[in-house]
């Protein structure tokens, strides 16, 4: 597996991580754990060296299976985990924010436990907190990167003016946020402005939350659990509408003698050296498929070509519903 560094932080990481929040939650039951730690390992064993997790996937028993299953190759990977949510004692997400600095440091103490490490190699905020000042969230990070807790910080779904304010004071690493052919959002101001200050991209749901993997029709039946039940883009009249797009990611993939999920990933290696795409997935077969998408090779005339394509469908639906869209790009 080839290796990319996010921005310039030297944070060395695998062109392609795994994205480890479905194996606990968001897409259906959470796996069983051992057969959790095997995918993880498995990873490892194909190249990969980059993993992310957070506290409110669970909550807490994501962090925990990453622990578990990254203790006995710890030098070898990079783990990313996320602080910003009102967890209570129960371990129930109550679906506030809290970024108050000494939240911050209990959960990143709370965290080193669960991944059975004494150092957080990137710890990002995971969603923008409108009442604690970036500045503050920034200076509590930056005060752990100085006790030896965390290495890296970083931003989930931030918008430009909050990337700036933070990186003003503790160097932000990479912002992770959503991106993929089929949601291109952060192309207009988000992406000039990591470039411009060297900050490394993570697009998670590169795949488009499954989407542009083509197995996801217009009357796939979701888990009850599953996220995607409420997510507007996952109506079925807007998977109906939203099939061109993957019809031309499958015309690409079967010139490319490639699956349309290996396309999908290997378009957005092609935009930037310094973005990383996380996805995720509960099975081998999967896992190997998406590695697999770090030797697709796409010339210029091919990005062309497919942003052509794309550029003539109109997509369908909002990408979140209205209580959590109110949450990004703050």
């Amino acid at each position: 597996m080839q290796k990319r560094k996010l921005g310039k932080s030297n944070l060395e990481v695998s062109a392609i991580g795994l994205g480890c929040m479905g194996m606990s939650a968001g897409f259906g039951p959470p796996v069983d754990k051992q057969q959790g730690i095997s995918l993880i390992r498995a990873a490892v064993e194909r190249g990969v060296t980059f993993f992310d997790t957070a506290e409110v996937y669970g909550p807490w028993t994501n962090e925990e299976l990453v622990g578990e299953a990254l203790a006995p190759m710890r030098d070898k990977v990079i783990i990313a985990t996320k602080f910003g949510w009102k967890i209570d004692a129960d371990g129930k997400n109550t679906g506030g924010l809290d970024s108050r600095p000494e939240r911050i440091k209990k959960v990143a103490d709370a965290s080193l436990k669960r991944l059975r490490t004494d150092i957080i190699d990137l710890f990002y905020q995971h969603r923008v907190d409108p009442e604690v000042p970036i500045e503050d969230v920034a200076g509590a990070v930056k005060e752990l990167i100085q006790a030896g807790k965390v290495r890296h910080f970083g931003l989930s779904e931030a918008g430009v003016k909050t990337i700036r304010r933070a990186h003003a004071v503790q160097p932000v690493a990479a912002l992770q946020s959503e991106y993929s052919l089929f949601w291109r959002g952060p192309e207009k101001e988000i992406l000039p402005t990591l470039e411009q200050l060297a900050i490394g991209f993570v697009p998670f749901s590169p795949l488009g939350k499954g989407f542009l993997t083509g197995t996801i029709k217009e009357d796939t039946q979701f888990d009850k659990t599953d996220f995607r039940n409420i997510v507007p883009r996952f109506k079925p009249e807007n998977r109906k509408a939203n099939q061109a797009l993957v019809d031309v990611v499958t015309k690409f993939a079967q010139q490319k003698k490639a699956t349309p999920a290996q396309i999908a990933l290997a378009w957005i290696l092609a935009q930037k050296p310094w973005m990383v795409p996380i996805p995720g997935t509960t099975k081998l077969h999967r896992l190997e498929e998406n590695i697999g998408a770090a030797t697709v090779q796409l010339t210029p005339d091919d990005l062309s070509e497919i942003d052509d394509a794309a550029s003539q469908i109109k997509l369908e639906g909002a990408r979140y519903p209205e209580h959590l869209q109110k949450m990004v790009d703050r």
